[in-house]
């Protein structure tokens, strides 16, 4: 599977995230995109038909999580929408993911890849055992919940960087790895707590890195986003 760096479009506006997507028009490049909760609820799915519609390919990032049924029928909905890569919350449940896959495969048996949230890179060891009740380290938790995406025939998860490796080591080296909390060396690392650079991500041999304020925050966007692809792609 080829690598790529995907941007989080962390935007509250279509006008913002056009604007930012035409600074890429001089280069001919046309990076793959995440669309959030923030964007997605601001503009709803009229904006991921427009940005589909240019032909990026998409994220869309809104980590499903509720009763099988309702997933299913949520996630048939989205499905017409063209996005390339979906979520779910593997916290659901394997019968929640099942749903999942079952309300996004089209008629011909087409789908978009469907991958699990295992645990948010915001959340550290700690919170996650005192405030969710979380006995288990974060590596095990994390690759529990992969392995259970994998049996759910989920096609990979969202963890961070620190465990990527892992996940590849007892799911498949196919299955995958979408790895959040990337910062250039030198930015402040935010609301994030398991984070790391372009250049590690790759050592972990991770399919694809999520970027979000690192690239959209710069000076010069172009050459933050083109300095992650070199640092993690080559």
């Amino acid at each position: 599977m080829p690598k790529d760096v995907i941007i989080a479009l962390d935007f509250s506006s279509r006008i913002e995230t056009i604007d930012f997507l035409d600074l890429f028009r001089p280069t001919g490049a046309k990076p793959f995109v995440k669309i959030g909760m923030e964007l997605f609820y601001a503009e709803g799915p009229a904006i991921v038909r427009a940005i589909k519609a240019r032909d990026y390919k998409i994220f869309l990032d809104l980590k499903l999580h509720d009763i099988p049924n309702t997933v299913k029928k949520a996630m048939a909905a989205l499905c017409g929408l063209g996005a390339d890569m979906c979520n779910v919350h593997t916290a659901g449940t394997a019968e929640m993911m099942r749903a999942a896959l079952s309300g996004v495969t089209r008629s011909d048996g087409t789908r978009p890849l469907v991958i699990g949230v295992t645990q948010l890179t915001s959340t550290s060891e700690a919170r996650m055992q005192s405030e969710l009740l979380i006995g288990a380290s974060m590596p095990e938790t994390v690759l529990h919940y992969a392995k259970n995406a994998a049996s759910a025939g989920l096609d990979g998860v969202v963890c961070s960087p620190h465990e990527a490796a892992q996940v590849k080591s007892v799911c498949s080296a196919g299955f995958v790895t979408v790895t959040p909390g990337i910062r250039l060396a030198g930015d402040a690392v935010g609301d994030q707590v398991r984070v790391t650079t372009p250049a590690l991500a790759r050592e972990t041999g991770t399919d694809y890195i999520v970027v979000g304020r690192s690239i959209t925050a710069a000076a010069d966007p172009v050459a933050a986003y083109q300095r992650c692809v070199l640092d993690f792609i080559g």
